[in-house]
This record gives C-alpha cells, structure tokens and sequence, in this order.
C-alpha cells in the first residue's frame, strides 16, 4: 500500500496538471463545441465528460479537446485534472488531439476501451460529414502521451480568451 502512494506521488508528477472547461457532462446526448453551439444530437450517451482546454489552441484552430474520465460533472465546471495521454484523431481530414485526463492513472485495459470508443467514433463522425456535405478522411491516429499533445497546442493569451 505505502508503495502504491509513493508510486503514485512520482507518477502525478510526470504527468501535467490541466485546467479544462466540461462541455459535454458524462452520460449527455448533446454535442456542444467550445464556443457552446450545439453541434449534434447523439444517438447513444457520451461516456465521459468532454471539453475543452481554454488556455491552449489545437491543431484544428479550436479550444485543445480533453477528455475527463471518472463521475458525471456538471456543464460548464472548470475542473483541474491529470493529463495521462492523448488520442490522435483526423477529422475531415485534419488532425486533432484528444487530452485524456483523470485524477488518477490510467489502467491499459480503459486505455483500449477509450480507443476503441475514438474508433468507432471516427467512423461516426465520417458519416455525420457526409450527411453534412463534408468530405476528407477520419481516423483514431492511436495512443500518445500528453506532453507532445501539448507541445502541439498554441498557447493562448488573455486577448484571444476575451474575443
């Protein structure tokens, strides 16, 4: 047990601290984007919290994308939780990272079933751009750590967080 704690004290360490902003609660059927534009209707739930990193821009020119795993928050809570990983997805054709965030580590086996979840959404949201009008490729581009998903992001000033 004492291990365990010490273990993980080191791996809270390695891992970064992020500030995000809930957009999607756990279990919603609604797809709002950052700036709170309703998206889409999902046919099935969300299965974890999603939204956004205010302080960074993606690779898309949007708010970075983050993933909150554990119990239902409510929309619009600002939550400060561990960055464990990111998943690469492209979206009509142009790439995008997901921050996959908890309070604690991520086991290999919820690693898998989050992958899986991006796959088959991927494959969704291929359909949801047809239907759209919207063409070019999408994928899971598969697991990768925080730190380059965050190296990737712009940092954003005060000014582009007023506009």
């Amino acid at each position: 047990m004492y291990f365990l704690s010490v273990n993980s004290t080191y791996l809270h360490k390695q891992a970064p601290l992020v500030d995000v902003i809930i957009e999607i609660p756990r279990g919603s059927f609604l797809k709002r984007g950052s700036n709170g534009k309703l998206d889409f209707i999902s046919p099935v739930p969300c299965p974890f919290n999603y939204g956004s990193i205010p302080a960074r821009i993606g690779l898309d020119g949007d708010l970075l994308d983050a993933v909150v795993l554990g119990p239902r928050l409510p929309l619009g809570a600002k939550v400060s939780v561990y960055a464990w990983g990111s998943v690469g997805m492209i979206d009509g054709g142009i790439y995008e990272d997901k921050l996959i965030c908890a309070q604690s580590p991520i086991s290999r086996r919820k690693r898998r079933l989050i992958l899986l979840f991006f796959q088959i959404y991927a494959k969704a949201k291929y359909l949801l751009n047809l239907i759209k009008g919207r063409h070019g490729r999408n994928s899971c581009e598969g697991w990768h750590d925080a730190a380059s998903a965050l190296a990737n992001a712009t940092p954003r000033n005060h000014r582009d967080e007023k506009a």
